[in-house]
This record gives structure tokens, C-alpha cells and sequence, in this order.
């Protein structure tokens, strides 16, 4: 039987998220319904809901969802009833990179959790009416009561754990984690750069600050999110805003430059301060992501000095094991996301997009 839910549904693109009663299926093989608890806002759904990217709408986004399992579909044996769960990004299971411990850059990545807004066998799983939505989104969809999920969406965690405190973990948290313990791996003594204080470059500073890197640098042009960069694990910061990026880094390492660096603003000119900023066979992991289509202008040159820019995917993690491991750090205070977090009830979604497009929260999370 069909289940009835309260959802945020974005009707068409530019349009505000509207609260209506929808419809979603029964669980399917290797499916869920999952009673939210709490789910992130991520600029990931503002770009979709402004109709930035071609996902199918109207329809029901949301993809850093929390919950309690109520009902399994057949052959789901990750989770049981009762389970709480942390909801994540799909992927197929069966491609070379899901096998290879990649499901980040699955075959199938894009159809199954941004653009495709159905299952694999495109098969709707929400409709209003009688008239399929656009769902599915990041196998979850979790702007609703409820949420229909993929099982590989699905990590089992610590009851103990309030889930309003780990939403995020499923997607902008394991991103600037992933980044730092995933890519650049820091060595005792290294250099490593955040270009962006939001929820994901301060994930990537409380990661760094997990290793033996030497110098945290964090740079933004918002004066208080560099204060709480510091509190969270920066051993120095930049204003953008008050001095040239590159020079500043230049002094702070000694003419050396950085050894790693992670952009996670999106801004092509951000990112090419970034790799100017390397030091010789550093790293820049480019999170942040532009319009389509967008390119940068680098001095080829100057990456012959063995630079190495990597592109990156939701930290390029293995869930079911980053994410229980990120939850015991949340846990026992070692990963104080909750410094991030500014929680709003589900029906004031939409203020909660207007603080975050404002810059007034960094991680809004919203509560059912």
C-alpha cells in the first residue's frame, strides 16, 4: 500500500518549496520508507530548485536526511525496522567503481541521484494526485515526513546519537572530510589551505585538524566564520577581503606555498588563486561547482612543477564505513559539527533557505 506524507515541493524552477500531501510507493526490493527525523539543506537543492540543473519538477528534493527505518522492502537486509539510519547518496552496486570501493563516481551516478528524479528501472516513487513527481533525489528525498530510499542510500548508526546532530554527514560533512583523509593525506608537517568557511570547508578544517598537518589555513571574507575556523581546528586564516590570497600564503609558509588545497567555493577565480598557491607536487582537490560548462584559465607552466588538480564527489567515500566512523566522532565531541548547525522546524523551510542564501547559518537543519 501507498503511504500519504508531508512534503516540501518545489513546483517549478525559481519557485518556493510548498508544503502538500503526496503519495509515495510501498518499498520495492532493496527499498525503505524511513520516518525523517531531521534532513540538511545543502546549496546542492537550492541550484536544483532554482532550475539550474535538469532534474524533473515539480518535485521533492532533499538528500542529508535522518530518520528511524519503519518498513523494508524484499531482499533489504542492512536494515531492520527500528534501525536509525543516516541517509547518503545511491549507486548501482554493480559498476567497476562501486566494486573498486568508488560508489562515489558509480556508472550510473548521475540518472540515479541528481538528474534522473526516478529508480533505476524509471519507475516513479512519489506522485501527487495520481501524477508522478520528481523524486529519488540522491536515492531519498528527504524534504518530507517520510522518505522512500534506496538501501545503498541506507547506513545503519548509534541510537545514541541524536540524528539531528549527523544529518549532514550524508553528504556536505563526508565532502571536506573526504577531501583532507581520502586525497591529499596529509604528512606530518604538511600545509593545507581551505578556500571557503562554509559547512563544507569547515568539515575539511575539523578533518585536518584530525591529522598530523602542521598549518591549517583557512581563507574567506566573512570575519566570523574565520573566528570559528580557528575554534575548530585553523592554526591561521585570511581575509580575502583585506589581503591577496597568494601573498598571504606565500609569507605564511615561507615562500614554500601549500601543500594541499581544497576550493570548495566554486568561483573560477578562487580557484585559480588556489592553484597558484601550491607548492611544488602539491594538491588542489576542486569541490565547489559551478554552472556547466564553466572553465578556468591556469598557467600550464606552471603545473609543470608537479601540481595535481583532482575533482571530487561527495569526498569520494565508501559510506558504510565513513559514516558510522564520522558518528563516533561526533560523538565523543572529537568532530563538533554541531558548531555548524542551526536547526529550523520542516515548515519553515523556506526561511531556512532565505538565511543560508543570506549567509546567516552555515548548515541549516531541519527538524520533523
Amino acid at each position: 500500500m501507498s503511504t500519504t506524507t508531508r512534503a516540501a515541493v518545489v513546483e517549478s524552477g525559481g519557485a518556493p518549496f510548498t508544503l502538500a500531501d503526496v503519495e509515495l510507493d510501498e518499498p520495492g526490493p532493496g527499498e525503505a520508507l524511513v520516518r525523517m527525523v531531521a534532513t540538511g539543506l545543502c546549496h546542492t537543492d537550492l541550484g536544483v530548485a532554482s532550475g539550474g540543473l535538469p532534474f524533473p519538477l515539480p518535485g521533492v528534493l532533499g538528500h542529508e536526511g535522518a530518520g528511524v527505518a519503519e518498513a523494508v522492502g524484499p531482499n533489504v537486509t542492512g536494515v531492520a525496522p527500528g534501525d536509525h539510519v543516516v541517509l547518503s547518496f545511491t549507486s548501482c552496486g554493480g559498476c567497476h567503481n562501486c566494486r573498486d570501493g568508488h560508489p562515489a563516481y558509480c556508472a550510473t551516478w548521475l540518472p540515479l541521484n541528481l538528474i534522473g528524479g526516478r529508480r533505476a528501472d524509471g519507475a516513479s516513487t512519489i506522485s501527487r494526485d495520481g501524477a508522478p513527481l520528481g523524486g529519488h533525489f540522491f536515492g531519498q528525498s528527504s524534504f518530507a515526513e517520510r522518505a522512500l530510499v534506496d538501501e545503498r542510500s541506507l547506513v545503519k548508526v548509534d541510537p545514541d546519537v541524536p540524528l539531528e546532530s549527523i544529518a549532514p554527514l550524508g553528504c556536505g560533512v563526508q565532502t571536506g572530510v573526504g577531501a583532507v583523509w581520502n586525497v591529499l593525506k596529509p604528512r606530518a608537517g604538511s600545509t593545507l589551505v581551505v578556500l571557503g568557511a562554509g559547512a563544507v570547508g569547515l568539515s575539511a578544517v575539523m578533518a585536518a585538524a584530525l591529522t598530523p598537518a602542521a598549518r591549517v589555513i583557512a581563507v574567506d571574507r566573512v570575519g566570523e566564520r574565520l573566528s570559528l575556523a580557528k575554534e575548530l581546528g585553523a592554526t591561521h586564516t585570511v581575509n580575502a577581503g583585506e589581503a591577496d590570497v597568494d601573498d598571504a600564503i606565500a609569507q605564511l609558509t615561507d615562500g614554500q606555498g601549500a601543500d594541499g588545497v581544497i576550493e570548495t567555493t566554486g568561483s573560477v577565480a578562487v580557484l585559480r588563486k588556489g592553484v597558484d598557491a601550491l607548492a611544488v607536487r602539491g594538491t588542489i582537490v576542486v569541490v565547489g561547482a559551478p554552472p556547466f560548462g564553466t572553465e578556468v584559465a591556469l598557467d600550464v607552466n606552471g603545473l609543470l612543477s608537479g601540481k595535481r588538480i583532482v575533482g571530487l564527489t561527495l569526498g569520494d567515500s565508501e559510506t558504510q564505513t565513513v559514516i558510522p566512523a564520522l558518528v563516533q566522532l561526533v560523538k565523543e565531541g572529537r568532530l563538533p559539527l554541531h558548531r555548524l548547525i542551526s536547526t529550523y522546524p520542516f515548515a519553515d523551510i523556506d526561511q531556512a533557505v532565505r538565511d543560508m542564501s543570506a549567509g546567516k547559518t552555515i548548515k541549516p537543519v531541519l527538524t520533523f
